[in-house]
């Protein structure tokens, strides 16, 4: 155990000097603070501070609403993705989906660039990977989508271009029929006397190769691992049938949440309907690193320069819209660690 968080973790980050952010969306509108850092007593305070932890309407570009997603790039710039969204609503807050960078040395916003209304109209924002090694300066977002037709954001942080890509692809949309197993119970959506039905999710998880040439990606509501090529998602003279030419389908890897890669090219999964830590290599086969019961709804992955390998167990099957209103967790929620044997990629 490394830490805890005091609401549904779906975000992790670890500083080079070891502090630790947790990012904790605002699924009920009643949690207080969507993006903390954990202190050394263990508790969580608002990052950066109380006031930009609460949404205004009035002030979107400075108020943080709903924060699924944060990453540090390899110059220690802290980014944030804000889908701007609030309970029960399909489309954000008027100017309130963004992606932030903040300076830790100072705990102050540096920059945001705005994911305007023509880019993130009907969508729920889920993860984010930043590369800024050998002169880039390239940011990916997935979209789940609001009906399970996702989509990968491409975003240049130099001039702050934000393009949309394969949008309603197979690749980024949720397969259909599938049936979600998580703690030996199906993950069905659940209101009142109404039949229950199968929850969407497009693309979630998200992971960068070594290289910087490939992105792998699945959607939430998927057992299939996808790649593309990152020089034709970024270019916007490609088309979008060539672009959709150079994804892969790297095949079954379970049902997972977050991804994230090593220094070896293997892909880190978050085996969900095992409580367990996969891997994938790069011919194809899974390992299985780890089983824990206390890994429920393993989500984020974070790997530090000393190779730990830190998971955040979100507990998402237990909310109250898969159990008929009633709410199963049981905080606090834990951030797990285990040692691996290989350097972060990013």
């Amino acid at each position: 155990m490394a830490a805890n968080a005091p609401s549904t973790p779906t975000g992790l980050a670890i500083a080079r000097g070891g502090r630790i952010f947790v990012m904790m969306p605002r699924f009920t509108g009643s949690e207080p603070v969507t993006l903390g850092e954990v202190l050394p007593d263990g508790s969580v305070k608002p990052y950066p501070d109380a006031r930009a932890n609460k949404p205004d309407p009035k002030d979107p570009q400075a108020t943080l609403f709903h924060v699924p997603n944060g990453v540090f790039d390899r110059n220690d710039a802290f980014w944030i993705l804000d889908s701007g969204l609030t309970e029960g609503k399909s489309k954000p807050v008027p100017g309130a989906a963004k992606l932030l960078e903040i300076d830790i040395t100072q705990d102050k916003i540096r920059r945001v660039i705005p994911l305007d209304a023509g880019v993130v109209a009907e969508s729920s924002l889920n993860d984010l990977r930043v590369d800024v090694r050998d002169g880039r300066a390239l940011a990916y977002i997935t979209d789940q989508g609001q009906g399970g037709q996702g989509a990968i954001l491409a975003v240049d942080l130099a001039s702050g271009r934000v393009s949309r890509r394969l949008a309603d692809h197979p690749s980024t949309a949720t397969q259909e029929g599938l049936v979600k197993f998580v703690e030996l119970r199906p993950v069905m959506e659940q209101k009142g006397d109404a039949p229950a039905k199968n929850p969407t999710g497009g693309a979630n998880g998200i992971a960068i190769s070594p290289d910087g040439r490939r992105l792998y990606y699945a959607p939430l509501m998927s057992r299939r691992l996808y790649a593309v090529e990152t020089a034709a998602l970024l270019d916007p003279n490609v088309s979008d049938a060539a672009l959709a030419a150079t994804v892969q389908d790297l095949g079954e890897k379970g049902m997972t949440g977050g991804l994230t890669t090593d220094s070896q090219d293997r892909v880190y999964l978050s085996l969900q309907e095992h409580n367990a830590v996969g891997r994938r290599l790069p011919d194809g086969t899974v390992e299985v690193l780890a089983a824990d019961p206390r890994l429920i709804w393993a989500d984020t992955f974070w790997i530090t320069p000393d190779r730990w390998l830190y998971i955040s167990s979100a507990q998402v099957n237990r909310r109250p819209e898969f159990n008929r209103g009633q709410d199963l967790q049981q905080p606090p929620y834990a951030i797990l660690r285990m040692r691996i044997d290989a350097d972060p990629v990013l």
